[in-house]
């Protein structure tokens, strides 16, 4: 049974929890030995070639640095040694609206055979026109999936956890211009809650700053406590091939920081919102059904997973039944059936699991005969696996002391920052030259 070599980057540390269990899925379901590679911490030696990998996975971390396109063409360099091994090679790429151009070169540079994207297939010609998808192929996959150890961590989380004392909760990040009106949907929504809700009496903790981000426990444990909570599909309403909508929207509003969105898309994307619709559900979607938290959700299409009426209360996307979404919540009759529907059709199903994912990911690329196979033989990952656990543990201990290390001088004063800033660079420079 051969292993998985799976390609990341990342220095978070903890990682988010959706983050971690879709990184870690392949090592905790595909019953093979797995190889897992933090290009942040680490390069590609020349063993790997020895290694015999059938399989390679492009992980989302990887593929999400060309959020800045220089770094990005680092991290690829860094990575190119992969390139030459033999084997499927998979890509699992997400906020495909940002630098599309770049990630078909690297689809192409890196002889990668098969996407799993997670945008709608009408959208996949408009993002990747480059790509033959005769000898490439693209399946759709969700953004997050649900994992049996998180699943069981938030019945633990539910018993501790005080009654559901907030009515609505909710929390958002403001979307950059460039995504288009659907990007700034979760901020607007936020602000007409706010409002409407607190005029209804009802008790509302919601907000979009940052310091109020809820990360690991913290935010399951606010999901127990509400009894409602708001959504809008993840994903923008502009695709910017090469970053030059970003650039220049990024330019306009250095020059013009109280320009509205209207003077802001007139100026650096006329024409261009809703042209494409690359919208998906997402992991806090699922994480709701999970903590019995009911949705009141913008309406959309949600990748076919959750259905108005029965799953979640519907909200147009103008909020013209705003009023009467706000009156449901404030009378509480409809909450029970819909948290229960959604409880038993999403969770208790087990049809949105990782294993279900990594199942799929698997039978597309190998064929379901080695899946069989993989199942049949998963009761050891042998001296590999556990070689690949220590190795990639390590790369996790240097970057939480990367960390730790930053914290540390960011208290320092500054002129004593810049010189270790000019002694760390020597140092780089001595090791290039050796």
């Amino acid at each position: 049974m051969k292993p998985i070599l799976v390609v990341y980057y990342s220095r978070e540390c903890p990682m988010r929890t959706a983050v971690f269990d879709h990184l870690y899925s392949f090592r905790r379901h595909s019953g093979r030995p797995c190889y897992y590679l933090n290009l942040a911490e680490r390069r590609p030696g020349r063993h790997l070639s020895h290694l015999g990998f059938d399989f390679v996975v492009f992980h989302t971390t990887f593929l999400s640095q060309r959020w800045d396109l220089a770094h990005f063409q680092r991290v690829m360099d860094k990575a190119r040694p992969i390139r030459d091994l033999s084997g499927v090679k998979i890509a699992l790429p997400q906020d495909e609206f940002l630098h599309t151009d770049v990630l078909s070169e690297f689809l192409l540079d890196f002889n990668v055979s098969h996407v799993f994207s997670v945008m709608p297939e009408s959208e996949w010609p408009r993002i990747y026109p480059r790509i033959d998808r005769a000898r490439v192929k693209f399946f759709r996959v969700l953004t997050g999936y649900l994992e049996d150890q998180t699943l069981a961590r938030i019945e633990r989380l539910a018993v501790s956890t005080p009654r559901r004392d907030i009515d609505i909760g909710y929390r958002a990040w403001r979307a950059a211009p460039w995504l288009g009106r659907h990007g700034m949907l979760k901020a607007n929504l936020a602000e007409v809650f706010q409002q409407q809700a607190q005029q209804a009496g009802l008790r509302i903790d919601i907000s979009t700053r940052d310091e109020d981000v809820l990360l690991g426990d913290k935010w399951y444990q606010f999901l127990l406590r509400c009894k409602y909570t708001l959504g809008v599909e993840g994903g923008a309403s502009i695709l910017d091939r090469d970053g030059t909508i970003r650039r220049r929207t990024e330019a306009f509003l250095q020059r013009n920081p109280g320009a509205s969105f209207a003077e802001i898309e007139q100026a650096c994307f006329p024409g261009l919102d809703g042209s494409v619709h690359l919208f998906a559900i997402s992991p806090r979607h699922l994480e709701a059904c999970v903590t019995r938290t009911c949705q009141i959700l913008v309406e959309g299409e949600y990748n076919g997973v959750l259905k108005p009426g029965l799953h979640y209360i519907e909200l147009k996307r103008d909020y013209s039944n705003s009023g009467e979404v706000v009156d449901l919540i404030r009378r509480d009759t409809s909450r029970a059936e819909i948290i229960d529907w959604a409880y038993r059709d999403i969770v208790a199903s087990g049809a949105y699991t990782y294993g279900c994912f990594v199942r799929f990911v698997l039978e597309q690329a190998l064929g379901s005969a080695a899946v069989t196979r993989s199942r049949a033989g998963s009761g050891g990952l042998g001296l590999l696996g556990t070689w690949g656990a220590v190795a990639d543990r390590a790369s996790w201990v240097r970057v939480s002391l990367r960390l730790r290390w930053t914290a540390f001088i960011q208290r320092l004063p500054l002129p004593l920052r810049r010189v270790l800033r000019r002694v760390r660079g020597m140092f780089r420079d001595i090791g290039d030259r050796c």
